[in-house]
């Protein structure tokens, strides 16, 4: 089922994709919108410490600080393995839960092997030390690399991974490409993983029939997983077919053997289908209060769409949906501040937008005055 929205066609699935849902009516907005940062490269991840001090990835391998408002001039670390290229370099962040204590940092990245590899380090007043491989070789090229990274309400860490342009990988579970993975803090593996114990099958998997998921996030209340994902891209598929799912243990989510509008016994169907293709490339719950229109609601940021995707939900059903803030081209990253904005950085200097004097940038939304 098609429904026309903001001029684009948008295919919408919910359950069995009998349901349709009507895009969230529109209305003068009741926030404003504020420059936090500009003149950046590429942000790919924003992460705020228990002091509220903003923590961020750029693609050519710096991570850099926002502190008492300001940006801080030099980055707090440079990856010295990091291989941009084409989509990849560094790309994921986030902090131990117990970071006020340990200080641990994780960031995934592609390295000089042309492979996506998670490593752990302690962050000191000097730097980052104590580099530790948490997960490595995971397979990647240029495009569909994955890879967002973050700790989950049951404290493990949760690993998206690309197909790596091979899609039969997403499939095999004796790789990790295109899939969901699950570990401990240290890289171990879970004793109650899924498919732990299964010859020829990757214990670290989660979730597998992924093409290429780069957000993912935790709804307030139910600890349901979030993740949105890319669709075809013309080379492996017809365009569009961008997905948002909510990602459960052991499922398959379908990839390469249905897309679009196709079922098939076993294979969980998106929540969300998007076509033409919107290229959602962030996810996060709203937790604040003073947007008060937002709460809970589910944001991501839209490469090829432009600007910011809302879904309101309740629970698993999708309410709504709307499209904001095209004006600012191309959007990857939204986190929800310790300050009660909403934030998100654009990617218009990754080689395929139009990037303004200015770009990019990491702005953020707060109530109009």
């Amino acid at each position: 089922m098609k429904l026309l929205v903001w001029g684009l066609p948008l295919l919408i699935a919910c359950g069995a994709r009998e349901a349709a849902h009507e895009p969230a009516a529109q209305s003068e907005p009741g926030y404003a919108v504020e420059v936090v940062a500009e003149n950046l490269t590429v942000p790919w991840e924003i992460v705020f410490d228990p002091s509220g001090r903003m923590l961020f990835t750029e693609r050519p391998g710096r991570v850099r600080a926002i502190e008492n408002g300001r940006l801080r001039e030099e980055p707090l670390f440079v990856v010295p393995d990091v291989q941009p290229s084409g989509e990849s370099g560094l790309m994921g962040l986030c902090l131990h839960p117990d970071y006020a204590k340990n200080r641990w940092v994780y960031l995934s990245y592609a390295d000089r092997s042309r492979n996506v590899r998670v490593m752990r380090y302690r962050e000191t007043e000097s730097g980052f030390v104590e580099p530790t491989v948490i997960l490595q070789e995971i397979p990647a090229a240029s495009l569909h690399a994955g890879c967002s990274i973050d700790f989950g309400p049951d404290g493990k860490l949760y690993v998206t991974t690309g197909d790596a342009g091979r899609r039969q990988l997403s499939q095999d579970l004796g790789s990790i490409a295109g899939k969901t993975l699950r570990l401990n803090d240290d890289g171990s593996i879970p004793v109650d993983n899924p498919f732990v114990g299964r010859e020829g099958v990757r214990g670290e998997i989660w979730s597998y029939g992924h093409r290429n998921a780069q957000g993912m996030d935790w709804q307030p209340g139910t600890g349901l997983m979030f993740q949105t994902e890319h669709g075809p891209s013309g080379f492996d598929g017809p365009g569009g077919g961008d997905e948002v799912n909510i990602v459960e243990r052991g499922r398959d989510y379908g990839w390469p053997t249905v897309h679009h509008e196709k079922s098939q016994e076993g294979m969980v169907d998106p929540l969300l289908v998007m076509t033409p293709a919107q290229a959602p490339a962030s996810g996060a719950f709203y937790r604040g209060d003073r947007l008060a229109q937002f709460k809970n609601d589910y944001f991501f940021g839209c490469l090829i769409g432009r600007g910011l995707m809302r879904l309101k939900l309740d629970g698993r059903k999708l309410i709504s949906h709307e499209k904001m803030l095209t004006e600012y081209g191309r959007c990857r990253a939204v986190a929800s501040g310790p300050d009660g904005a909403l934030y998100f950085a654009t990617s218009n200097r990754d080689g395929r937008g139009s990037p303004a004097q200015n770009d990019d940038r990491i702005l953020r939304l707060v109530p109009k005055k």
